[in-house]
């Protein structure tokens, strides 16, 4: 039976924002995570997107600070991408609703003309910045930050900005933070690299894991077997046989391909928009807006995106180009059926894609459902993951060898 946001020991200025935004019941990795954070535990999660994680991290910090003043910053939030900082900067202020609780998201891409009002704050203080690595450390190099009041630290995505190159950012932040803080991170997957750093920044923390790389239960997953030139006819084809679907999110492998694709759906659909790095910063967030406001239909975008957003209820997810990295599908599959709800994810898999979406199966432990394209727009391959795989070369058989 899941536990019900009262039962959490949250404040009642907390309980009556939660149920302001629509919400009852907590997520299992609210459950979880609230209380060891109330007891000021450092923690270790490892939760896929749309579980809830952030919140699951807001909400006890936001009952612990209560309504204080604050002479430095309280709680610094790292993230990978300005995507996510903007998320998690909105949602700060959509659950301190009815709390005095100031925040501040910094990140790149701007023009500058909010470098002056980050700086006051990480001078002065704020109850929340939610920073992205190197931008934080673009202020840090100047030597005006405040951290010495820090009593929170929380690494989210932490895989991702591994990933990304972000590690040495990230040691160096870390070094200008006092020593006595609560340290918390969270991570979609828990790789060898992800767990050195935890042993050198967190302190006896507890380990929650919550459904590694699977997709939530409320996706209804299938595969169309398609060849390479059939895939934006059956895009277009797929959104007209959907006309009650009110948001719709494609992913695709570039750029170029991005903008490609919204290009032809707009002679089948007006509201379309492509969103990619390619676009300055203002208009991403206006973009990303639009969609939010379902002024927007469809949104293209590359995989900045996959884990760099949270608007609710997106009704279908398409996979234009099968993700080369298995446990990104489960990110792209996760911006629909969010917070226990239902939504469909569609992959349009080529010959080339096959061996992809086998390994995708192989992780997920789960089939995706496969089904030949309508007739009229074309042939379909065979499901055959084995005939694309790459012959080993004489290198690597001698390799091989050698280890042997």
């Amino acid at each position: 039976m899941p536990m019900k946001f009262k039962e959490l020991n949250l404040n009642d200025d907390i309980l009556e924002a939660i149920s302001y935004m629509g919400f009852d019941e907590a997520t299992p990795v609210q459950e979880k995570a609230i209380p060891e954070i109330l007891n000021n535990r450092d923690l270790i999660a490892c939760a896929q997107t749309g579980t809830g994680k952030t919140a699951a991290f807001i909400l006890p910090i936001l009952n612990k600070i209560g309504g204080k003043e604050v002479n430095g910053v309280n709680t610094l939030i790292i993230v990978p991408t300005r995507e996510l900082a903007i998320q998690i900067d909105q949602q700060i202020q959509g659950l301190a609703y009815f709390a005095p609780v100031n925040s501040i998201a910094l990140y790149g891409g701007t023009d500058g003309s909010d470098w002056d009002q980050q700086k006051i704050a990480l001078t002065t203080g704020t109850h929340f910045v939610v920073a992205t690595p190197g931008k934080l450390m673009a202020h840090i190099d100047m030597g005006y930050v405040n951290f010495s009041e820090l009593e929170h630290l929380i690494l989210d995505e932490a895989d991702r900005m591994l990933d990304m190159g972000f590690v040495d950012d990230i040691k160096k932040i870390i070094k200008f933070l006092p020593e006595n803080r609560q340290t918390l991170m969270f991570s979609a997957t828990m790789p060898p690299k992800i767990r050195k750093l935890t042993s050198s920044i967190l302190k006896n923390p507890v380990e929650l894991n919550f459904g590694l790389a699977k997709p939530a239960e409320g996706v209804l997953q299938a595969a169309y077997l398609c060849y390479e030139p059939n895939k934006a006819e059956l895009v277009s084809w797929l959104i007209k046989d959907k006309p009650d679907y009110g948001s719709i999110l494609i992913f695709c492998a570039r750029k170029k391909k991005v903008a490609e694709l919204a290009r032809s759906l707009k002679k089948v659909e007006k509201n379309v928009e492509g969103i990619s790095s390619d676009l300055e910063q203002s208009e991403r967030e206006k973009v990303l807006l639009g969609f939010r406001a379902r002024n927007t239909r469809i949104l293209v975008a590359t995989d900045v995106m996959s884990r760099g957003i949270d608007i609710k209820d997106i009704d279908l997810v398409i996979n234009y180009d099968v993700p080369g990295d298995a446990e990104d599908y489960v990110h792209r599959v996760g911006r629909t059926a969010r917070a226990k709800g239902t939504g469909v994810a569609i992959s349009l898999v080529s010959p080339e894609d096959m061996e992809k979406l086998d390994r995708i199966e192989k992780l997920i432990e789960s089939t995706v459902y496969k089904m030949p394209i309508p007739s009229e727009l074309g042939n379909s391959p065979e499901w055959n993951p084995g005939i694309h795989r790459p012959k080993k070369n004489f290198k690597d058989k001698k390799r091989k060898f050698f280890k042997s």
